[in-house]
């Protein structure tokens, strides 16, 4: 079969590598319909991430089960599924608690279509004619009846992602005003973000970001923007989420909490130099929460298709294109998108 293969900088190739085969019971083997850009594709195809090459790109995605292993009982060929990005076992005892991201069975990081090392890059990438699950019942999630594969692509990751930084925390307080700071690499998780945060009942979403694409984006979702970060926000917000990788986004994110606030950062910062100082004095006094990391993308897709199956959220209008598997190199170091959606 064939593969989309990172080789460096702006240099991708399909090549043919072994078709994937069931050697376990509880394995399966899915055919994706709909793979979905990360965020993180874009600065990883542009050479700016420590991920050494060669791998196999694509880690959101919605498939077709193609063949289960005589264990597996909660899928069946035909059926669509959700891919989430992190391999999971579904027994082990994070995994059991709900955090999947953090499975222990499986070798620290083991993720589709980036480069942690060798678990990173062992279970390749959605942009294949077929990809292996080691964990079928574990880690598929069925996609509801109505909702399209290109819809639901991205919940293996930047969806769910979006959803953990406002989904949450907007459960706690309801109508609670939100600021995001938007911008890291092509943008789609901040958009999401802002979308989520209003279809989940925000009085007031201010999104923040350079990129007059983005903010069009986040204003018909229903969000107020603003095309530069300031000084100060204005005014404090009990949710607050850093999407932007830029450290005076983090940085604004951070002193704009209110009471008893939390701000997630989805951003990754490879440069360490690159992180502002904490504010903790007034972290401190004002009793505030800060949270960072990897999702924990089985535990919490589930959520996020709800709100596609009810229509309370669209994720659509951020696709800026939808393109064959065929042209997708030619996409991908075109660099000119919010989010890509792949289709074979």
């Amino acid at each position: 079969m064939r593969a989309l293969t990172y080789l460096g900088r702006n240099s991708l190739e399909w090549r043919e590598v072994p078709d994937p085969t069931i050697d376990a019971a509880v394995e399966a083997i899915v055919r994706p319909l709909a793979v979905a850009t990360c965020d993180l594709d874009d600065t990883i195809v542009r050479g700016r991430s420590p991920f050494q090459a060669p791998f196999v790109l694509g880690h959101e995605g919605v498939g077709e089960v193609v063949e289960v292993g005589d264990g597996v009982t909660s899928v069946r060929p035909g059926d669509r599924v959700v891919v989430p990005f992190q391999i999971s076992c579904g027994t082990c005892p994070a995994c059991v608690q709900g955090r999947s991201g953090s499975c222990s069975t499986a070798p620290f990081a083991s993720t589709y279509g980036f480069g942690f090392g060798e678990a990173g890059t062992r279970w390749g990438g959605f942009l294949a004619d077929r990809i292996k699950v080691p964990y079928a019942d574990a880690m598929l999630v069925p996609v509801p009846n109505g909702v399209s594969p290109e819809a639901a692509a991205g919940t293996s990751d930047n969806l769910t992602d979006a959803y953990r930084a406002v989904g949450p925390a907007l459960a706690e307080r309801p109508g609670a005003p939100v600021l995001i700071v938007g911008g890291a690499s092509s943008g789609s998780i901040g958009v999401y973000a802002a979308a989520q945060a209003i279809a989940l009942g925000s009085e007031r979403v201010l999104y923040i970001d350079a990129d007059a694409r983005r903010r069009a984006l986040a204003e018909a979702y229903g969000a107020t923007t603003l095309d530069h970060i300031p000084d100060r926000a204005d005014r404090r917000y009990p949710i607050t989420v850093d999407a932007s990788s830029n450290p005076r986004g983090l940085a604004l994110a951070l002193e704009s909490l209110d009471r008893d606030g939390i701000c997630t950062s989805t951003a990754l910062y490879f440069d360490p130099n690159a992180v502002p100082k904490f504010p903790l004095l007034t972290m401190y006094t004002q009793i505030s929460t800060f949270q960072t990391g990897r999702i924990h993308a089985r535990r919490d897709a589930p959520r996020v298709l709800e709100l596609l199956a009810d229509g309370s959220f669209d994720p659509s209008p951020v696709t800026t294109q939808t393109v064959s598997f065929d042209d997708a190199a030619e996409a991908l170091t075109a660099h000119d998108y919010v989010k890509l959606i792949f289709t074979p």
